[in-house]
């Protein structure tokens, strides 16, 4: 596994988001991790350079849109965390609440081609449950795929799978109405604050 640092995602390391979420051409329409933050018709309606805008601007918040992994000077990785209350999740049809608690949600987790399969993705996790907690969330929620082992095309593997959050301590909190790449996705549950 590399020397991996974890940062939060603030605009002095707008680059190294840059690097990990951005496109090769600037006016290139990606989703710079806006599409399960956004409502779906704001989401809709930045194109081009306006995603990278809005992406600059999160990060500039008090509290930054996630989390950076570093492999010395390089923004290897990515994990998106934020409280499910400020995201679209807080009205979904597809992924139940659990319970009345404040969580927060981690919904993507990214790691560049030519660094994968190095547990960049393992830190990433730990550190935006640890980014969550030192922000007060009583629980931390993911919803990956329920894959069982199998296969999950890359487009739809920034959700993580079951296995990855199993090993980050998290426990299947419910079944969901989702699918990802054609695998259910389950609510994963990681409890800070003891009930």
């Amino acid at each position: 596994m590399p020397q991996l640092e974890i940062h939060p995602a603030t605009h002095e390391r707008f680059e190294g988001i840059a690097a990990v979420l951005g496109p090769k051409r600037p006016d290139a329409n990606v989703c710079w991790c806006l599409s399960h933050r956004l409502d779906a018709k704001t989401n809709a309606a930045l194109r081009g350079t306006e995603r990278r805008d809005h992406m600059a601007m999160l990060s500039r918040q008090t509290v930054p849109p996630g989390v950076l992994a570093y492999d010395g000077e390089d923004a290897v990785g990515w994990a998106a965390v934020a409280p499910r209350a400020e995201l679209p999740f807080e009205r979904s049809r597809r992924i139940p609440h659990v319970d009345d608690q404040p969580v927060w949600s981690i919904w993507c987790i990214r790691v560049r081609p030519g660094h994968r399969g190095r547990g960049i993705a393992h830190a990433l996790l730990a550190g935006a449950v640890d980014f969550a907690a030192a922000h007060g969330a009583p629980a931390v929620e993911g919803y990956p795929v329920d894959n069982r082992g199998e296969r999950v095309d890359l487009t739809m593997a920034f959700v993580g799978t079951r296995a990855l959050f199993e090993r980050a301590g998290f426990d299947v909190a419910a079944p969901t109405d989702a699918v990802a790449g054609g695998f259910p996705r389950v609510v994963m549950r990681k409890q800070l604050i003891p009930r």
